[in-house]
């Protein structure tokens, strides 16, 4: 396949090693059940979240280079339960189209070895998440923040360049867009690593959050690295794209729920 080829219509390509009618059916079963279980987690967590928020701050210089900056100023308040609620939304949304209005397309993309879908979801809910993260461990800066949210969505589209550059009948595989994406997705993580390390005191709960998100946050790492490697199952796409479903599911859940339960119970 020449340079630039490799964002032909899906149709023009062979088909991905382990998606059939059969996987195929049973993933829209899967996007069915998991529209339920994030759409019914957004819910119980807006009836019963407190008005917790957090506050986002700017502090803009106010003379030449070196000047001490004042004091952060507040700029907005951000309801932590929305937040949550928020990225749950999005992933019922994701699988709900992709099980009804854009199943074809879905499933058309899957068999050609990609899933744009995902993508796009996870380029907005895993950045909701990652800036949740980051307030808890004190990032509420606007600038901090802006450079976490480049760096998240850097690694999400690498993600999808990786499997843009791999069609299914390759004769080679390039790992180059994900080596690019993981230290995009580093990025945000030595940030927070930085605060919780220079902080006082951090709650127990806090360090749950950062240890079980950034065990998820890798393993969506593993999984494709296992893809396109060969691995195994993995050596099946649609298996791949099984493991991403789990996997957004337990990531989505442990951050809601940990959060819940740190500070947001009443």
């Amino acid at each position: 396949m020449t340079p630039g080829k490799h964002t032909a219509v899906p149709d023009q390509r062979p088909d991905a090693p382990g998606v059939d009618d059969a996987r195929l059916r049973n993933l829209r079963r899967w996007n069915l059940g998991l529209t339920v279980l994030h759409a019914a987690q957004a819910v119980v967590v807006l009836v019963l979240a407190t008005d917790f928020a957090i506050t986002v701050t700017t502090s803009f210089p106010a003379g030449p280079p070196g000047t001490v900056p004042p004091a952060p100023e507040a700029l907005f308040d951000v309801r932590i339960g929305v937040a949550i609620a928020a990225f749950l939304l999005l992933a019922a949304v994701d699988h709900l189209l992709t099980a009804t209005l854009f199943r074809a397309r879905y499933e058309t993309e899957l068999r050609a070895g990609f899933n744009r879908f995902r993508w796009l979801e996870y380029s907005v809910s895993a950045t909701i998440m990652i800036v949740l993260i980051a307030f808890y461990n004190g990032i509420t800066g606007t600038s901090a923040l802006i450079a976490i949210i480049g760096a998240n969505v850097a690694m999400i589209l690498f993600g999808w360049l990786q499997e843009i550059m791999n069609p299914p009948g390759r004769t080679t595989t390039t790992m180059v867009p994900f080596w690019f994406g993981t230290v995009a997705g580093a990025a945000p993580w030595v940030a927070i690593l930085v605060n919780t390390l220079g902080a006082d005191t951090v709650p127990g709960c806090v360090y749950g959050i950062i240890g079980s998100l950034f065990v998820f946050f890798m393993s969506f790492a593993v999984n494709q690295w296992l893809q396109y490697r060969e691995v195994g199952p993995w050596a099946s796409y649609a298996f791949g794209e099984k493991a991403y479903l789990v996997l957004s599911l337990g990531a989505k859940s442990a951050l809601a729920w940990q959060i819940f339960g740190g500070s947001l119970a009443g």
